[in-house]
């Protein structure tokens, strides 16, 4: 523990301020229940009039988070067993959703449930967390080690308020993914991005090339598609005569293929959430992106009557090596899992007195109170 937290104190111009950041970890790992700073306090066996000064940590200026999570990440590849596939180190991203009924709660906001899972409702009102880890392990067991996690949706307006004009408004949820993926993707130098069908769209295809032109890091992704996801052929030969060259040929419908073209898939057996799996899967090159026309690599794959549409950036990844590690996704879903029910990290509570009041049947047509 000693090796791993003594880093962190280059992240503090105070000395007393990352001593009580050590009294913190050490609270949060020992505490036998989940009552905040009382826990750490209680099993700790600190005198009662530290929680003023425990709270007063967490507005400190001594620290910043931002330096908090660039010690973490040389941490990260400083000291654990790091997936890595044809030189690139494996990143896991996605959203997560948590109910939050405070009338007062910044960042609080209506939210649809996507979940397959009748026990849930069609809307909750909660926030909305990003989420970038990285699998490490070995060959026995991977996990998703967590990198950071913040806010993305529900807190622009708050967000741009100390913001300049010129520096503009904050970016969606999809391209904020992107960009953290790819803050991490400079710290280890090359990596991969696993991430789930919702994101894969043309702003954040646009956001990666972007991010690709201003540094020398490269980050591929690894996604899904839907299933009604149409592709496009290259283009043919320049046409005779005047006018602009084409930018895409005849249009796909990759879900034909499933069935057109069943006599050219190969099979293959792979290792897959722990189990060897024989599969069939068919790897074409095709455009995509309404406007964009980026030609990806898709990979059709049918499992056990399954179907479904794998799509990588990298189009010198094999086929195997992409079902495989569109695999390893599902490790973020099992890390917050862990997170919500063992270390209950999203116990938190806080609000503010000045926060307009929530209304939970505001129309669309309708300002919201936080609006200018």
């Amino acid at each position: 523990m000693n090796e791993l937290l003594f880093p962190f104190r280059s992240c503090f111009s105070r000395q007393a301020t990352f001593e009580w950041f050590i009294v913190l970890v050490v609270g949060f790992m020992l505490r036998s229940d989940h009552l905040g700073v009382t826990s750490v306090i209680r099993d700790l066996s600190l005198n009662g009039r530290c929680y003023e000064t425990l709270i007063h940590f967490f507005r400190s200026s001594a620290w910043s988070l931002e330096s908090l999570r660039q010690t973490w990440l040389q941490i990260v590849r400083r000291s654990t067993p790091l997936l890595v596939v044809q030189g690139r180190f494996v990143l896991v991203g996605d959203g997560m959703k948590q109910a939050k009924e405070g009338r007062r709660m910044p960042g609080v906001k209506k939210l649809y449930q996507e979940s397959e899972n009748v026990s849930k409702g069609d809307y909750i009102f909660g926030h909305l967390f990003g989420a970038i880890g990285i699998l490490v392990g070995d060959s026995r067991k991977w996990f998703c080690l967590p990198l950071f996690i913040n806010l993305q949706d529900g807190v622009k307006t708050i967000l741009n308020w100390r913001k300049s004009a010129s520096e503009g408004e904050t970016p969606s949820h999809v391209v904020q993914m992107i960009e953290q993926g790819f803050e991490a993707a400079k710290e280890f130098g090359q990596a991969l991005l696993l991430l789930d069908r919702y994101f894969l769209s043309v702003p954040a295809l646009e956001q990666l090339n972007a991010c690709h032109l201003a540094s020398e890091a490269r980050m591929h992704l690894v996604t899904k598609a839907k299933s009604n996801a149409v592709a496009y052929e290259r283009p043919l030969a320049k046409k005779p005569g005047r006018g602009r060259p084409p930018k895409k040929g005849p249009a796909v419908k990759l879900k034909d293929l499933f069935t057109t073209r069943t006599t050219d898939f190969q099979t293959a057996t792979l290792l897959l959430y722990g189990k060897e799996e024989t599969v069939q899967f068919l790897c074409l090159e095709l455009l995509w992106g309404q406007g964009l026309y980026q030609e990806l690599r898709f990979v059709l794959v049918v499992h056990e009557g399954r179907f479904s549409i794998l799509v990588s950036t990298d189009l010198s990844l094999a086929a195997p090596d992409i079902i495989r590690l569109y695999g390893y996704r599902f490790k973020i879903e099992s890390t917050f899992r862990e997170m919500k029910q063992v270390t209950h990290a999203f116990g938190y509570r806080f609000w503010s007195k000045s926060m307009p009041k929530l209304n939970r049947f505001l129309k669309k047509e309708e300002a919201h109170p936080l609006e200018p």
